[in-house]
Parts: structure tokens; sequence; C-alpha cells
């Protein structure tokens, strides 16, 4: 099946990305730590993310994507194109004006996004600074997804995959140089930002050339094919990014948590977005193009084995993962960020909370594709709406109690019942329903799982990190992940809940 290989071709990438990503991580720690300058930086770096994400990748894509693949199959490539042209050029004109609103009014902006900052005035004034030199990315990186959106439609996946590793690597260059030069480590990787939009857009530009696609800059016009593009986007900027508003709501709270708690909980992030970018955005990305051209083409059974492999991948792989991060998550947040104790005790305890929703973000994916593939994203909104509201409530009513643990905890449950609502829409409607065979094995996967556990759990009750060199503490840690891993694949092979022969088969189609 097609769709496995896209999977592993967009996970590759995906975790060489992550790598990288967390090569910038430990430099980061190593020279800031969890301190007041990483606190407005994180700050600065998650506000263009985070439009990034819900109506870049999240309702941009969730809206262009079937709309696109559906015009390739019958309106043919070249009306497609004039479409995507279309498309580029008013995405251009309208973010390079948000971008200069942005840029003008960021001091009230930041007030909104993290009022807490108001009470420690140099982290509000280094937050101003920073996200003005970093909000210019969301105009490059949006150019950026829509031509992602097309590559990805022709089943082009690497060049898109693989864009994230240039921001990462030119972050990591900002690090070494901003020394050699005197510059501000915060200002530095500012300017990194930034840069790294204009290039992830080049990249992508030239790929879409590389097959004789080549976008022209049109005269900007709102055609029918235009409004309905934005009619689909409005609800799914919010039932695509959920998860994503809730992290954003998770920042403002923070800031009126103690100092560092925005970084512990940045950190925590990175980690737990390792399982969720590997296998989350590699299913999604994969499945939506797939599913839009199998429906437009009446092709319903094929659909429906795909969003059930789709399923079956992600409950095998991100179950495991979510126990091995939560039992893991001190030995790991330890070894990596090498941050005083205090404050590697703090980001693991994020981190733990965050693991338990791994399995939801990544369904959450899956199930969410299935509606857009058919136009629909008013349902996902109005599930999003619920589970924005009760993450909210959730986090106000724990936050006394957990601190900024709170905050990853009732993200990780309002991801749950996401989930839960997602499916039961499509059950309803006849649109996806999970076979008694695959609750059967998901049972098994969550047998295994906790044989893992409980081996991982009883490995590391001697781990103590203050009496290990690094050389040490890294193999025990490794030693741990390896043997959790081998358990895990052999305990699953004997209950038949991997089974590499069909891998194999489901590769070579």
């Amino acid at each position: 099946m097609r769709i496995v290989r896209h999977i592993l071709t967009i996970s590759g990438f995906t975790f060489l990305s992550r790598i990288f990503g967390l090569i910038r991580e430990i430099m980061l720690s190593h020279i800031l730590g969890a301190s007041l300058i990483t606190d407005a930086f994180f700050v600065a770096f998650k506000f263009p993310n985070f439009f990034r994400r819900i109506f870049a990748e999240g309702a941009f894509n969730a809206a262009f994507v079937p709309m696109f693949s559906r015009k390739v199959v019958s309106e043919g490539q070249a009306e497609a194109k004039v479409f995507a042209e279309q498309v580029f050029s008013l995405m251009l004109t309208f973010l390079t004006i948000f971008v200069i609103l942005v840029v003008t009014f960021t001091p009230t902006i930041i007030h909104i996004l993290a009022p807490g900052f108001a009470t420690t005035p140099q982290r509000l004034e280094l937050a101003i600074h920073f996200t003005r030199i970093t909000f210019p990315y969301i105009l490059f990186i949006s150019l950026a997804a829509h031509l992602s959106g097309i590559l990805n439609s022709f089943d082009r996946f690497a060049a898109a995959a693989g864009v994230p590793i240039l921001l990462n690597i030119i972050m990591i260059a900002a690090l070494v140089i901003c020394p050699v030069f005197e510059l501000p480590v915060g200002t530095g990787l500012s300017i990194a930002v930034a840069i790294a939009g204009v290039v992830q857009l080049a990249w992508l530009y030239w790929a879409c050339m590389a097959m004789d696609f080549r976008i022209r800059i049109r005269k900007p016009q709102l055609t029918p094919a235009i409004k309905e593009l934005l009619r689909l986007m409005l609800p799914g900027a919010i039932g695509a990014g959920a998860m994503n508003i809730n992290l954003f709501l998770d920042t403002v709270l923070a800031s009126f948590l103690p100092e560092k708690s925005v970084s512990y909980i940045f950190y925590a992030d990175r980690l737990n977005q390792l399982p969720l970018s590997i296998l989350g955005i590699a299913i999604g990305t994969a499945l939506l193009p797939l599913l839009s051209r199998q429906l437009k083409a009446g092709e319903y059974e094929q659909a429906s084995r795909n969003k059930l492999l789709a399923t079956e991948v992600a409950l095998q792989l991100t179950i495991p993962a979510a126990a091995g991060l939560f039992i893991l998550s001190y030995p790991l947040i330890n070894l990596i960020y090498g941050m005083p104790k205090a404050d590697s005790q703090a980001t693991a305890a994020a981190l733990a909370a965050f693991s338990i929703g791994i399995p939801a973000y990544v369904l959450n994916k899956v199930f969410v594709t299935s509606f857009f593939a058919r136009q629909d994203t008013a349902t996902p909104v109005k599930i999003a709406v619920g589970c924005i509201i009760f993450n909210f409530l959730l986090n106000l009513a724990l936050m006394r109690l957990l601190g900024h643990v709170a905050l990853a905890l009732s993200t990780s449950l309002a991801a749950w019942v996401n989930v839960a609502a997602l499916y039961y829409f499509l059950r309803k409607r006849q649109w996806f329903i999970i076979p008694i065979e695959m609750i059967i094995k998901c049972l098994k996967i969550s047998l295994v799982t906790l044989v893992m556990a409980a081996l991982l759990w009883a490995l590391g009750q001697d781990y103590d990190p203050q009496q290990l060199s690094i050389g040490q503490e890294l193999v025990s840690v490794l030693g741990r992940v390896m043997i959790g891993l081998f358990a895990y694949l052999s305990l699953g092979v004997i209950l038949k809940v991997i089974d590499f022969t069909k891998i194999r088969a489901a590769l070579k189609v």
C-alpha cells in the first residue's frame, strides 16, 4: 500500500529534522538553561508558529489539498495550476499586510499573549523585541506550506518533509555564530528564524519548478473557488488547530506562574512533539490527498482500508511511545538538557503529563483527515470549541494544585476528549467504523506496552544521574530504551501484534 511508503518517507525526514531540533535545544539549554531570556524567546518563537500550525499547515492544508487534488482529477493540471497561483497571490498580499500590522502593534499583542510578563519588565521588553524580528517568518512559511500542499497532492512528500531541517540547521548556526560576533543569543536566534523562512520558501519553490509546476504571481481576486477555500478554512482553523490553541492558552496561563514555567513547558513539549511529528503529521500528510482522490473517484472501500491501516500504525507506535516517555521522562530530560536537578525534574513532570495524550494527538490526525477529505470542516470545529473550553476550565481547576504540570495534563485530557468526539460522529455517519479485530489488537498492544513499562520502571529503580558521568548516563538511558524496544517487539511478535510479513508486503505495493 502506497500510504505506508509515504508515511515512512515523511517520518524519516521528520525524524531527521527532530534530531537537528534536539541538537538545537541541547545547545540552547546549555547556553541559557531555563531563564528569563528563554521565556521571552519561546513566546516570540511560538507566536508565528501558532499561526503557522493553524492557518498555514492546519486550516489551509485541510481546505486546499482536497480542493486542489479534486481539481487535478476533474479539471486537469492546467486549471489546478491557475487555482494554486490565485491562492498564492492572495496569501502573499494578505500576509504582508498582516505582518506589518503585527510588527507595528507588537507591544499590545504581547500583553495579550503573555499578560503575566507585565510583572517582569525586562522579560516583557525582550519578548516584544524578539517577536518583532521573528514574526515575518509567518509570511514565508505560510507560502511554503502552500507549495508543500501542491507537492503533497502529487505524492512528492520528500521535499516538503525535509524543509524543517533547514530551520534547525540555521538556528544551530546562529547559536555557534552569536558568541563570535558578540551578538546576544536571543536576538541572533530571532534573526535566524526570519532567515530560515526565506530559505524554506526558496527550497520549495525550486522543488515545484523541478516538477515543471512553476507558480506565477497573479492579481489577487476573490474568485468562486477562492471564496469556497476561505469558507472551508474558517472552521478548519479551529478544527485542525485545537491542540495548538490549547498550547497557546497554556502559554498565556504559564506567564502567570513563577519564572521558568514557560521554559519548562516548552522544553517538555519539544520532546513530546517528537512522536507526534514523526507519526501524526506523517500520517495526516500522506492520508489527506490520498483520501481526497479516492473519495472523488468513488473508491470508498479502498479509502476505508487506508484509514484502518493508518489507525493501526498509529496505535502500534504511539501507545508504547507514550509509555516510554512517561517512564523515562526524567532520565531523558536530564540527559538531553543538562539543567540543574530541580529544573530537570520540573520539565520531566510536564513531559510525563504531555505523554499521556500522545496516542490521542496522532489519532486526531487520522480522524480529522476523514472529515477534511469530504470537505466537512464544520464538525471538527464544533468539537474543537468544546475541547478548548474543557481544556481551559481544567487548567484553572488544576493550576493551584499542580502548577505548570496542570497545563500539560489538561492538554492531554482534552486531546482524548477530542478524539472520542470525532470518532463518535464518524461512526454515526458510517464514515469510519473500527472493527472488533482492531479493538482486540489495541488491547494486546496495551498489554505488551504494560509489560514493557514495568520492565523499564524496574530497571530504573537505582538510577541516580548525580553519580554518573555523561557517558555512563548515556549508556544507561540508551540501554533502557533498547531493552524496552526489544521487549515490545518480541512480545508483539509472539502475541501477533506486530506482523513483519504484512509490513514487508505493504511496503512492496
